[in-house]
């Protein structure tokens, strides 16, 4: 395998100040570096340097990265990439703080991807000699660890041929125009490369856009308790709490002050290359959307950065 997980998302914010107090004071991420019109955040049980980078100047997302097992890996993901007929530029260490060299492209939905193999360890909050269970004094909410993003493109089916052939991820979930056929139309997919339901998932809509990325919870009620947190802190929330019944998670989605959308995310079923995609029809998008309501609300489907 050469592409663990996802490694941080770079998103844009509209004030700086207002940002760090919503993601350190309500969500409870710990800072690791500021600079340059730029903050560095990782969560409590999180070992690498960073996982959210939130830059002053506007909204939505600038890139994402992931991270990959061996140096090794960057060389055979750059061909896949060039087979694939994407665009590849070498990145050089240091360009992102306590990055390692690696590679950039523009995917097919106008994102920006990076790939890396390293990153400058700090290690979690509670440490890998007799740890705790987590740190005795978390701030807000006290998110472990960002789970998840959420992004739209023009053609869904080319953005999961893509993560397959490149990143070597697989789906778990679909939204197809017809069960059976296998020239029907992808308008939602959800992807993976290890056993986290989705690392990713990809809507139709417009290209480059960014729906939402998440924070990882561990069950219900810590779900509920962050709604508490976000009624506390006067945090607009556009649905929640509620089930999905795509990937089953529970959830909550919010915004930052800023208007990017969270989420916090629990749940869920482990996801392996062999088990049969979950495929749903486009009638039966809010059932799958929100499980309990079985309806969407006008911001879920119409507001994006």
């Amino acid at each position: 395998m050469a592409v663990m997980r996802m490694g941080y998302v770079h998103a844009r914010v509209t004030d700086l100040a207002e940002a760090k107090n919503h993601y350190a004071n309500t969500l409870g991420l710990y800072e690791t570096l500021a600079e340059d019109g730029k903050v560095y955040y990782k969560a409590w049980d999180e070992w690498d340097h960073h996982s959210v980078v939130l830059e002053e100047g506007g909204v939505g997302v600038v890139k994402f990265g992931f991270k990959v097992e061996y140096e090794s890996d960057i060389d055979l993901i750059e061909k896949k990439a060039q087979d694939f007929g994407l665009t590849v530029e070498r990145m050089s260490k240091g360009e992102n703080p306590e990055v390692s060299d690696g590679i950039r492209f523009i995917a097919p939905s106008e994102h920006v991807f990076e790939v890396y193999h390293g990153q400058t360890l700090i290690g979690t909050e509670v440490g890998t000699h007799n740890p705790d269970a987590f740190p005795r004094h978390l701030v807000g909410v006290g998110v472990p660890a960002r789970d998840h993003a959420l992004i739209l493109a023009e053609d869904v089916r080319t953005m999961e041929n893509m993560f397959g052939a490149v990143f070597d991820f697989f789906p778990t979930e679909r939204v197809q125009t017809d069960l059976e056929d296998k020239d029907a139309h992808f308008i939602a997919s959800w992807m993976t490369a290890n056993n986290q339901i989705h690392q990713i998932a990809v809507l139709e809509g417009p290209q480059a856009k960014f729906h939402h990325f998440a924070f990882k919870l561990g069950d219900w009620t810590e779900v509920g308790r962050a709604g508490d947190i976000f009624a506390m802190d006067d945090v607009p929330i556009d649905i929640g709490p509620t089930r999905h019944g795509i990937t089953r998670g529970q959830t909550i989605y919010f915004f930052d002050p800023s208007g990017n959308r969270n989420e916090v995310f629990a749940g869920g079923y482990p996801a392996y290359r062999d088990r049969p995609i979950n495929k749903w029809t486009p009638d039966q998008i809010a059932k799958g959307t929100f499980y309990h309501a079985r309806e969407l609300n006008e911001r879920f489907t119409s507001v994006y950065t």
